[in-house]
């Protein structure tokens, strides 16, 4: 059945666009076509005015709705956090497992898979954050479950049948063999929790490591005679990095800085959602340790930052009122630039003929009134 989303302002690579409808059958998106040109058999659904953009993709997302993928890494889990998130626009999401021992990474690969053969919306692939990570950049990680990537590891993490499989990764603690064996094998190789050195960083960026985790955050600074992580990112104009724009994680001066630096479609919007959002019960437990929401944030009893109570929309409503960057740019690093961070880039992050029917409907404020996954509302 043919449907077409009518009286609305439609973001596509043009800019917005009035008086324009967009076609969906099948799942896809048929057209973007003017008023005049919707077939009369179309079934109308009137968006009365509001900004229709591309849904939203978030490649880190650890819980929402009150639920955390590493205490139950299944499809039920799965489900929950994209129900909770969808809510904010996410019509895309890889669920996101923390530092665990790695029958755990199993489970979690698994559903994954058995969540993207049955539908579950939204759910685009997976997020092995850890446990190949650096204790002296641990944050919220347990640093009893950190190892060092061997055969068995390499073997798991190329092993997932259905989406895509992002790892992040310490690059000091491998090596740069490693990380091209991961990279050819069709993983995402990011780097995250992580204290290399800019030599190092520069050496795994040649090797196929294509982006970086929570840019800033955990991880060696750019510094006066040692660039570090952070100067390896900001110097290269290729690799994708997530940034976390809650104004608690990064200063947005440091980050209207690095915007200045590199290509804005480099840039893409994450939350590091954590299982508060969405709830009005703003406590947790992460791996028997309390973590409560403060200011905003995340914390566990000493302080240390454990992921965010923030969600998609709210990250690009902060992206354009923080740092400044125009509605077009903010929905860009939300949409097209993880799609393209994730290979997806010719089925989603844009309104265009051909790409899945995954749509965000917008109000004056950037509040979500209505999503698409795959043509169905929801």
């Amino acid at each position: 059945m043919l449907a077409a989303l009518v009286h609305g302002r439609v973001l596509t690579a043009a800019g917005v666009e009035h008086g324009k409808a967009v076609l969906i059958q099948a799942g896809q998106i048929a057209g973007v076509v003017p008023m005049s040109e919707v077939p009369a058999s179309a079934a109308r659904r009137d968006l009365a005015g509001g900004l229709l953009v591309p849904g939203y993709i978030d490649t880190q997302v650890n819980g929402g709705g009150g639920v955390l993928f590493n205490d139950a890494p299944t499809v039920e889990t799965i489900a929950a956090i994209g129900a909770a998130h969808r809510r904010f626009g996410t019509t895309g999401f890889l669920p996101t497992l923390i530092s665990d021992d790695l029958h755990v990474v199993d489970q979690a690969m698994r559903a994954t898979e058995q969540a993207i053969e049955q539908g579950v919306p939204g759910v685009l692939g997976v997020h092995i954050e850890g446990p190949f990570l650096n204790p002296k950049r641990k944050g919220i990680h347990d640093e009893g479950k950190f190892r060092v990537i061997d055969e068995d590891a390499i073997a798991l993490l190329s092993s997932l049948k259905r989406g895509r499989t992002l790892v992040t990764l310490a690059p000091e603690r491998t090596t740069p063999e490693m990380i091209q064996r991961l990279a050819n094998a069709g993983v995402h190789v990011a780097a995250g929790h992580t204290n290399a050195l800019y030599p190092t960083m520069r050496q795994a960026l040649a090797q196929g490591l294509t982006g970086v985790t929570h840019l800033f955050n955990a991880m060696s600074p750019l510094t006066s005679r040692e660039p570090g992580v952070v100067g390896a990112v900001l110097e290269n104009q290729t690799a994708w990095a997530g940034i976390i724009v809650d104004g608690r994680h990064v200063d947005p001066v440091t980050l209207k800085i690095a915007l200045r630096t590199r290509p804005l479609d480099r840039f893409m919007l994450v939350t590091d959602a954590m299982p508060t959002v969405g709830m009005a019960d703003k406590r947790f437990s992460l791996q028997g340790r309390q973590i409560v929401v403060r200011d905003g944030v995340c914390v566990g009893e000493d302080g240390t930052l454990a992921g965010s109570d923030l969600d998609m929309a709210a990250a690009v409503r902060n992206a354009v009122q923080m740092l400044g960057v125009s509605i077009e740019d903010a929905v860009m690093m939300a949409s097209a630039a993880p799609a393209a961070f994730l290979g997806l880039d010719a089925q989603r992050g844009r309104i265009a003929t051909g790409h899945a029917a995954d749509l965000c409907l917008l109000g004056d404020d950037l509040s979500v009134s209505a999503t698409w996954i795959d043509g169905d509302e929801g």
